[in-house]
């Protein structure tokens, strides 16, 4: 899949989780959303200099708030070593956003969305990935990683566990 089908698909990932959120009483901020197209996303501008990669929205309601940084993916990864299902993030941009989570009064999730019926490249035979909404807050997350891979994306990517993720809506289409 190319960069721009990529951004799609994700784009609709986001969508998804914005209006999961909408439906049950949030106010949605879309940090994503761009006028101007400059080859990188929105960034947090902090003291000193220092700009990180923001995560893809902010939600809040009543006496709630959070960022959410929104992974629309085909499926979980079968891992062969750990015999896990795993999802995971660019290590680069993981790291900025446990910055966030570390310097904020409003915590960071992440939440991972893997829809029914797509099939990961090295799923065994006969294996089915779950399916849904997935995630949990990163700060819980950090203490729970599964591996990480230096191989993988530009970075490096960091992947945890099915089983440590929250199911935050399951799939029903």
């Amino acid at each position: 899949m190319g960069f721009k089908a990529q951004l799609a698909f994700g784009k609709v990932g986001e969508s998804h989780i914005a209006e999961m959120f909408k439906a049950i009483g949030y106010c949605v901020i879309p940090i994503y959303e761009k006028e101007i197209d400059e080859g990188k996303g929105p960034v947090v501008f902090c003291p000193e200099g220092v700009s990180l990669v923001a995560p893809d929205m902010f939600v809040y309601k009543m006496d709630k708030a959070f960022f959410i940084e929104g992974k629309h993916k085909s499926a979980f990864t079968w891992h062969r070593i750990s015999q896990r299902w795993v999802t995971g993030i660019d290590l680069h941009h993981y790291k900025q956003y446990l910055e966030i989570a570390k310097t904020s009064p409003w915590p960071v999730w992440i939440m991972f969305l893997h829809r029914r019926g797509l099939v990961a490249k090295d799923t065994p035979d006969g294996m089915v990935s779950p399916f849904g909404l997935f995630g949990g807050e990163l700060l819980e997350l950090a203490e729970k990683e599964n591996h990480r891979h230096s191989n993988h994306g530009r970075h490096g990517m960091v992947y945890w566990a099915h089983d440590v993720l929250k199911l935050i809506q399951a799939d029903d289409e």
